[in-house]
Formats: structure tokens, C-alpha cells, sequence
């Protein structure tokens, strides 16, 4: 199995950036699907962005397409999330996960993941 621990978030202004990293041990990422999920007070865990073992298929949400990249480094065994105009309603508290069933093509549903980190918050100020 495969452990994911979070970093990167923290509290910025509006139209700031942040570059969340999400590193994994255990087993290396290009063993899995990764993704990066959110969910903030109130709201249900929802699906951000997220690709296959490669790289090369590529999903966003779409309240985060053309502000956030999500890419991944498999030899340093690390995900990341950068996301730039950021907006208040990207606070949240964000997840990162890895999914060995669909590794291959990636996928938006958390069903589709086998394994969370502990995330890391993120606090956007107006």
C-alpha cells in the first residue's frame, strides 16, 4: 500500500497562488491513478483534479479549469496541485489520493481511489 501526506496549503489573498505537494511512500505513484480532492465546512468532499500514472490524461473540475495544474514527478514520488487565482470559494480542506484500478485512464470519482492522505488546509482571504 501507499502512504500520502499533504503539504503546501496555508492561508493567502485572493488571486494568490499556492503549490500544494502531495509525497508518497510505500509504493511509488506511477503505480496509480492520483487525484486531488476538497471539501470545506459544510460541504460534501468533492472531486478537483486528477490524472493517470503517466501524466498524460489530465481532469478538472470545471470551477478550477485554467487555475489549477495538477502534475506529478514519479521519480521524486510526488504529486502536485498548483493552483493560481485563487478565489475564496477554493477554501477547503484538500486531499490528495491514489487509486490502483485506474491507473491507467485516471478517474473523477473517489470510489475510484484506495488511498488518502490527511490533507492540507487551504484559506483563501477576500
Amino acid at each position: 500500500q501507499v502512504q500520502l501526506v499533504e503539504s503546501g496549503g496555508g492561508v493567502v489573498q485572493a488571486g494568490g497562488s499556492l503549490r500544494l505537494s502531495c509525497a508518497a511512500s510505500g509504493r511509488t505513484v506511477s503505480s496509480y491513478a492520483m487525484g486531488w480532492f476538497r471539501q470545506a465546512p459544510g460541504k460534501e468532499r468533492e472531486f478537483v483534479a486528477a490524472n493517470n500514472w503517466s501524466g498524460g490524461n489530465t481532469y478538472y473540475a470545471d470551477s478550477v479549469k485554467g487555475r489549477f495544474t495538477i502534475s506529478r514527478d514519479n521519480a521524486k514520488n510526488t504529486v502536485y496541485l498548483q493552483m493560481n487565482t485563487l478565489k475564496s470559494e477554493d477554501t477547503a480542506l484538500y486531499y490528495c489520493a491514489a487509486g490502483l484500478r485506474a491507473r491507467s485512464s485516471g478517474t473523477t470519482s473517489p470510489w475510484g481511489y484506495d488511498y488518502w492522505g490527511q490533507g492540507t488546509q487551504v484559506t483563501v482571504s477576500s
